[in-house]
């Protein structure tokens, strides 16, 4: 520990994900289940506005807060899918992807020694950026039988008078669990009865199976006390374009403005370009459709394989991620992922770096072709048949 260094940063664990994706990275010939990525390109549309854009010499700075064109059809487009309203004037954010939206919404609530309750599993920044403000992470841990949805009663039993915040994410990434209305409708009462502020993060709205995404804010009393957290990275295919957006009532939205202005000043102009295309074009739908359709493909491929070869996998019903439990085996997340790429050069995630109560699971995307799918699946099985001789 280097004491030149921030304390905070000191104490601060390096992702599970970084670790692992090291070690793969070092090995030839490894199929990865592990990335969290699309593999579809982004459509060519959308490349080809920020390509005129370009051509056209439209890569000055934009307006701190974004375009306003594309916070307008940021507000439309929430408006037209999951009910919500905001003003794109005052009540509409340009991020560098929701990844900045997470940090800024953090910053912007949380004064040091404020207790943050995390629903976990859950993605692997959400502490840090806890950590990082001076805030005390709680972690909220869910469980397989209640199909990974956080209860009231996980809620009840961790709250304190120091509790400011609740973070959640839902589609859950990496779990794949959702939240409906009812089960919202309920955790609602709670954070409304202790006067909690709510950090959604929705990034996967777009990704539900049979199901239709509804968020918190939707519900009554919900809006003035929650930020929602979106991008265009998971469900249109533009993980590297790093846009995202945050939305929420004007006072919270200026307070994050204000750090995002010093910090990063805007967002990338031509990613804010092709944005806007991406939201408003005629075969948005149609092209969500498609690739929904194509992941709920994989889903079921990758959930009933799992089933096959005697793990007990709950059917995630939105993003684009597995979450096997591997505890009959009787090794750590860690062990299994690491003997398992060792032996048939297979890249999964523990479940462990989502959390404490990952531990016990993998996590697998399906973001991925049914080719390689279906043949990480078959090296998988052979992998549990290796260690159930032994």
């Amino acid at each position: 520990m280097n004491k030149n260094i921030s304390n905070i940063v000191n104490n601060i664990q390096d992702s599970g994900l970084k670790k692992f994706f090291d070690l793969a990275n070092e090995m030839e010939d490894v199929l990865s289940l592990g990335v969290g990525e699309p593999d579809f390109e982004t459509p060519r549309h959308i490349r080809d506005v920020a390509l005129c854009d370009i051509q056209a010499g439209k890569t000055k700075y934009t307006a701190t807060q974004g375009t306003l064109a594309l916070r307008q059809s940021v507000a439309d487009y929430l408006s037209d899918k999951f009910q919500l309203q905001y003003n794109p004037t005052n009540e509409v954010l340009i991020t560098i992807g929701a990844s900045e939206g997470i940090d800024l919404a953090i910053r912007t609530l949380v004064n040091c020694g404020d207790e943050v309750l995390v629903v976990e599993p859950c993605y692997v920044s959400y502490i840090p950026c806890v950590m990082l403000c001076g805030g005390i992470p709680i972690s909220v841990a869910t469980k397989m039988e209640n199909e990974f949805r956080v209860t009231p009663k996980d809620i009840e039993d961790v709250i304190t008078n120091k509790t400011k915040v609740i973070l959640l994410s839902f589609p859950n990434n990496p779990t794949g669990a959702i939240m409906e209305k009812v089960d919202l409708e309920s955790v609602a009462k709670v954070i409304i009865k202790h006067n909690l502020f709510v950090i959604s993060d929705e990034i996967y709205g777009e990704l539900t199976y049979g199901r239709n995404h509804v968020s918190i804010a939707e519900l009554e009393g919900m809006r003035e006390r929650t930020i929602v957290l979106g991008g265009f990275s998971k469900a249109f295919a533009m993980t590297g374009w790093r846009l995202g957006f945050a939305t929420g009532p004007t006072d919270f939205i200026q307070a994050m403005h204000k750090i995002h202005q010093y910090s990063v000043m805007t967002a990338d102009t031509v990613s804010q370009a092709a944005g806007v295309e991406a939201l408003t074009s005629r075969e948005r739908d149609k092209e969500l459709a498609v690739m929904r359709d194509a992941y709920d493909e994989r889903r079921n491929t990758m959930v009933e394989g799992f089933r096959k070869m005697g793990l007990e996998c709950f059917e995630p019903l939105g993003a684009f991620y597995v979450f096997p439990c591997i505890k009959k085996t009787g090794m750590t997340s860690a062990e299994f992922c690491n003997e398992l790429l060792k032996s048939q050069k297979v890249a999964v995630i523990p479940g462990d770096a989502f959390g404490t109560c990952g531990e016990g699971y993998i996590r697998c995307s399906y973001a991925y072709s049914l080719e390689t799918i279906t043949e990480c699946l078959d090296r998988i099985e052979q992998f549990i048949m290796q260690i159930s001789l032994c």
